[in-house]
This record gives C-alpha cells, sequence and structure tokens, in this order.
C-alpha cells in the first residue's frame, strides 16, 4: 500500500508543480520580457521485485524556460536598428522642418537682400534705397544667425540627450552586473539550478541597454553574463559594471563626448566609431554627419556670399568718392588650441570648400589635410590650399583640427552702417575726347583690382588721368599700361572695326598694381582717343551696383574641381534637398526596422511567448491529473482499511 502511496503522491506533486508553472505563466502574459516556463519531469527510479521492475511514480527535474538565443539575437538586432533610426530621425526631422520653413529659411532673406541691392543699382542716389540696403543686409545677418541659434539649440539638446543616455547605460550595466550576482548567488544555493525569473529580469535589461547602444553578450560558464558595447568595449564583466561619463568639447563640434571612467577615476575618450546603434549611436551619427554638416554648409555660403560681396564692393566708390569697405563682417576660421593663423583668401574663395580640416605641424612642415576628401598639401607661410591661406603658426609639433565654415553663419555681421558707405559707382570714369570723329565707344568698366589707385593714406581714387588712343587698327596704350584680350589674356592691343564692331573686351594693367576690363565698340577715326580718370562725379553712377546685383545669379559655389557649379540661392536649396532626402531616408529606415521587429518578435514570442489558450487547456488537463493522483491515494487507503478490518 505505501508503494501505491507514495506513486500517488509523486502525482500529486507533479500536478501540482503543474498547476503552479501554468498559472504563473498566465499571471505574466503580459510581463515584458517573460519566457513561457515548463516542468521537466521524468518516471522514477523502478523497484525490483519478484524478476521484475515496478515503477515508482514521476519525478519533477526542472523548471525550464522557452528561450531561443538565435531569436532573441534577431529581435535585439532589430530593435537596436529601430532605436537608432527614431534617434536620428528625431533630430534630423527639426533640421528638415527649419531649412525647409518660408517664413525662417534662408531664400527669402536672399531674395529681400538682392531686391534691394537692385533697388540702389536703379536708384544710386536715392538715401531711402541704400538705408534700406543696409535694413536688408542686417535682415540677412539676422537669419543667418538665428538659423545658427537653432541649430545651436538642436545641438545642445543632444548633448542633453547622450548624457542622459549615458548615465541610462550606466544604470542598466550595474543592473545587469547585480543580477550576475544574484544568478550566481541562486545556483550556489540550488546545486546549479537556473533561476529562470532572475534570467528573464536580466535579459530584459540587456534588451533595454540595447536600444541605446549596441550590445554582444557571452554566456559564462558559471551563469554570469559578459556585456560588451559598440566594437568590443567591456561593459559587464561577473558583478563588475564599467562606469561611463561625458565630456564637454570632446565630441564632434565641440559637444559632449564620451568616455570610459577607469577604476582610479580618470576619463579616457571613447572613440565615436566605437559606439554604434541604439539611441546613442543614433545621435552620435546624427550630430556628426548631419548636424555638423549642415553647420558647415551654411557657413560656405555665408562665407562665399560675404566674400564676393565684399570684394565686389571694394572695387567700387562710395558717396564720398571713397573705395568701399568690407559690407559684411565674417569670423576666421576656427583652429583648434590657436596652433596657427588660418585666412580665407579671398582671391581662392571658389575653392573654399565646407569639409573640416587637419593642420598637422612637425619639424617646420605645416600639411593641411581635407578630412571629407583626404587631400593634402605641405605648406610654406603665405601659401593657400583650398581657399584657406597659412599666415602663422604659433603652436608646436602636434595635430590641430581647423573649422573654416563651422562659425561662419553665427558670427557674420555687418561690416558698414552709413548709407553713404554703399560703394554703388565705380572708381573708373572714361570719356571719349572732344574732337573725335569716328563713332568709337568705350563701356562695360569692370575693376578687378584697385591696387595703387590711391596714393598715401586716403582711400580716394587719385590715380593719373590718361588716354588710350586708335589709329590704323592699333590702340596705343601710355607707357606703365598694358593691354590684353581673350581668356586668359594675352597681350593685344589690335582692333579691327570690320570684325570687332560689335564690342572686343580688353583687360588694362597699370604698373601700379589696379587693372579693369572694358570693351571697345564702334569703328573710331584715326587718332580718336579716349580719357581714363579717377571718377570723382559718381553721385549717380550705379555700375558698380550692378555689379553687386549680379552676384544673385552668378554661380559663386564651385565643385571640387574649381568649377562655378551654384548660384547661392541653388546651393541652399541642394542643402534643402540633402537634407530631405536624408530625413526620408531616416524614416524609410525607421518604419522598415519597425516591420522587421515585429516579425522578429512575432518569431520569437511563437516559440518563447505565452499562448492563454494553450495555458487554459494545460490548467484542465493538469487539474484533472492532479484528481487523478488524488484518486490514486484514495484507492490506496481503501485498500489498507480493507486489510485492517481484515485483521479484526
Amino acid at each position: 500500500m505505501s508503494n501505491l502511496l507514495n506513486i500517488g503522491l509523486t502525482g500529486l506533486y507533479a500536478a501540482q508543480s503543474q498547476l503552479s508553472t501554468t498559472s504563473h505563466n498566465i499571471t505574466n502574459a503580459a510581463t515584458p520580457g517573460y519566457h513561457r516556463q515548463t516542468v521537466q519531469q521524468s518516471n522514477a527510479t523502478p523497484l525490483l521485485k519478484g524478476g521484475s521492475f515496478f515503477g515508482q511514480g514521476t519525478v519533477v527535474d526542472s523548471v525550464q524556460r522557452s528561450y531561443s538565443q538565435y531569436l532573441e539575437n534577431q529581435v535585439q538586432l532589430s530593435d537596436n536598428r529601430r532605436a537608432e533610426y527614431a534617434a536620428y530621425n528625431l533630430q534630423v526631422s527639426q533640421i528638415d522642418n527649419l531649412l525647409a520653413d518660408p517664413t525662417v529659411g534662408l531664400s527669402p532673406a536672399m531674395s529681400e537682400f538682392f531686391g534691394a541691392v537692385q533697388d540702389v543699382s536703379a536708384n544710386p542716389t536715392n538715401m531711402a534705397s541704400r538705408q534700406a540696403l543696409l535694413s536688408t543686409g542686417e535682415a540677412l545677418v539676422t537669419r543667418f544667425q538665428a538659423l545658427d541659434g537653432r541649430l545651436a539649440e538642436i545641438g545642445q539638446g543632444v548633448d542633453a540627450d547622450i548624457v542622459a543616455t549615458v548615465t541610462g547605460i550606466n544604470s542598466l550595466a550595474r543592473e545587469i552586473a547585480e543580477l550576475n550576482q544574484r544568478i550566481l548567488d541562486s545556483r550556489a544555493t540550488s546545486g546549479g539550478a537556473a533561476a529562470n525569473d532572475l534570467l528573464d529580469l536580466r535579459d530584459r535589461a540587456v534588451t533595454e541597454l540595447n536600444k541605446l547602444v549596441r550590445v554582444t553578450t557571452l554566456p559564462q560558464s558559471d551563469g554570469t553574463l559578459s556585456v560588451f558595447i559598440g566594437s568590443g568595449q567591456r561593459l559587464v564583466l561577473g558583478n563588475d559594471a564599467a562606469q561611463l561619463g561625458t565630456a564637454p568639447g570632446t565630441g564632434e563640434g565641440g559637444g559632449f563626448g564620451v568616455t570610459l571612467i577607469g577604476r582610479d577615476g580618470t576619463p579616457s575618450p571613447l572613440s565615436e566609431s566605437l559606439l554604434t546603434g541604439g539611441s546613442l549611436g543614433g545621435m552620435l551619427a546624427f550630430r556628426r554627419e548631419a548636424l555638423g554638416t549642415v553647420q558647415r554648409d551654411l557657413g560656405l555660403i555665408a562665407t562665399s556670399l560675404a566674400a564676393a560681396f565684399n570684394a565686389q564692393h571694394r572695387l567700387g566708390v562710395d558717396l564720398d568718392g571713397m573705395l568701399g569697405a568690407d559690407f559684411f563682417s565674417l569670423a576666421a576660421p576656427q583652429v583648434e588650441s590657436s596652433a596657427a593663423t588660418i585666412e580665407i583668401d579671398p582671391a581662392a574663395i571658389g575653392a573654399l570648400t565646407s569639409s573640416s580640416y587637419e593642420l598637422t605641424v612637425a619639424g617646420g612642415n605645416y600639411t593641411l589635410t581635407n578630412l571629407t576628401t583626404g587631400a593634402a598639401r605641405t605648406l610654406a607661410e603665405g601659401e593657400t590650399f583650398q581657399g584657406l591661406k597659412l599666415t602663422s603658426v604659433t603652436g608646436p609639433d602636434g595635430t590641430y583640427l581647423i573649422e573654416p565654415t563651422r562659425r561662419a553663419v553665427g558670427e557674420i555681421r555687418m561690416g558698414i552702417v552709413d548709407a553713404r558707405k554703399v560703394a554703388a559707382a565705380s572708381p573708373v570714369a572714361v570719356a571719349a575726347v572732344a574732337g573725335n570723329a569716328g563713332s568709337g565707344r568705350i563701356g562695360d568698366i569692370r575693376v578687378s583690382s584697385t591696387d595703387g589707385m590711391v596714393s598715401g593714406a586716403s582711400t580716394v581714387p587719385d590715380f593719373n588721368p590718361f588716354s588710350l588712343s586708335w589709329s590704323g587698327g592699333t590702340i596705343g596704350v601710355p607707357a606703365g599700361y598694358t593691354l590684353a584680350s581673350g581668356n586668359p589674356p594675352v597681350a593685344d592691343n589690335s582692333y579691327d572695326p570690320a570684325t570687332s564692331g560689335t564690342g572686343k573686351t580688353f583687360t588694362l594693367t597699370a604698373a601700379v598694381g589696379y587693372s579693369f576690363t572694358f570693351t571697345l565698340a564702334g569703328t573710331p577715326a584715326d587718332g580718336d582717343s579716349f580719357g581714363f580718370s579717377p571718377n570723382t562725379d559718381g553721385i549717380a553712377d550705379n555700375r558698380n551696383a550692378a555689379l553687386l546685383g549680379a552676384l544673385q545669379t552668378d554661380k559663386l559655389m564651385f565643385d571640387a574641381n574649381g568649377r562655378p557649379t551654384a548660384t547661392l540661392n541653388n546651393a541652399y536649396a541642394q542643402l534643402v534637398s540633402k537634407v530631405g532626402n536624408k530625413a526620408r531616408e531616416v524614416q524609410a529606415g525607421e518604419k522598415a526596422q519597425d516591420a522587421l521587429l515585429a516579425q522578429a518578435e512575432a518569431t520569437r514570442d511563437s516559440v518563447s511567448g505565452v499562448n492563454l489558450d494553450e495555458e487554459a487547456a494545460n490548467l484542465v488537463r493538469f487539474q484533472q491529473a492532479y484528481q487523478a493522483s488524488a484518486r490514486v491515494m484514495s484507492v490506496a487507503q481503501t485498500l489498507f482499511d480493507e486489510m485492517l478490518a481484515i485483521g479484526r
């Protein structure tokens, strides 16, 4: 009878264990990260009696969770990429909306500014038009600064999110390390049995950590889990969790960088390229690829506009007859640690790029490297590379980062505030000498250099007047001047009315340095001459204002080969398009990862998830098993009572 009672008891215990585990599954069906658990049982060791083996019931071996490392990895990979895209999309959509907004974008401000330039060209004597030009110039500068301020705010928001994310990573790392210790303790007290609920808690912490940064896990023989981030940086080993930190000014563009805190408290910078995936990887990639690029590209537009406008403005004269000053004020290129003085060369503005550069100082050699293209050149002081002129080196040997255009957007300013200082006139006047018998005429004077036009400290052009004469197909040039034509210009002082009567362009260069182009048209008579002199009566002259207005449609933006490719408006439109395309690309990536994550989770849940219908059926089945085992024990009790009755 005792054997029958024991068999019933083992069945009762097994059914009770099954009912308890099934109930546990049902109550945790909605718990994130929970894996379905099942009772593993086997038959007890049989008893040899009378030459035969008789069963002794059942034994509960363990409670196992349904777990597939492969399926979990698929879920984590999809979730990691989804979190990366989501973080990137959240930030880049702000820039996309900012640049494309017609009320706060750059295009309307530039159109209004050049519209004011055209008004000055149409009526150069009107002080109201000149003042309006200064006002729209100030509005354009303000728009540049507003865009830079908003981009800076976005950057500060990213920095704050990076700090919060690193704090979250540290918290989860400590949690995983603590769970490693609890699992280790549970295995020690249970003879090596796994604590399923603790394993689920640890896996859930790893899943949350994986959303913040890409993780790699390595199970250990003692039941602990080692966790690595990025490209192999240790984060958790056993019950020891490393600590990350942040440091201002060490990240891309001077933002917050991520550091590894040593046991002695010393922070060591971690390369951003090692911290990929998850929210942290998405924010770092956004700051590196989108935010920095937009700031540099906008800076290139601001620099190109200001440099070209300043260069042309300096070639004109204002209402007081003085050569024009810089219309805009630009910041010098930013050089790390002020190791050198780098200037933007106005004569090579077309070669300027939006890239960051690296200056390497080694033993008196100075090498400037474009970090985008890898192009490099060793420079002597005073030489120029891609629009950047090295004027002095003050730092020791080392490598220094240079940002030529990143600060330009926020630091562009107006260079003049007096409407009389608008240089709308040309500094050179020309007139046909009285008594000319032919129909020759000179026009379209375009000054390319004012070097030597003034003497002493004055800024009023005072070069000596001179004349050019035509006789027998040849233009007579006074001593100290050279005449050329063509592109590139070659020495040429010939003019044939029969073939060039509609106009031939010449370049006149003075020995003292100034030069300008002009067009000779018509049929001059032998001995006809044309007098050139400083423009002392340029109040109603609009020639330089017209050239300033033409900058709106000139291709001031150049490609890598120095070829003009786009106007300022086109360059801004290309920037808006580039950011918009990136935003759509990231949005599409996020949607795709959402779908992949849903598929991966569905596949995992088919193995590890709790099916309530199945568990409900199990409840009935295990309840019946419990009742049947109890019935076995009842039969044993009845038989025992009958035997006692016989004995009486």
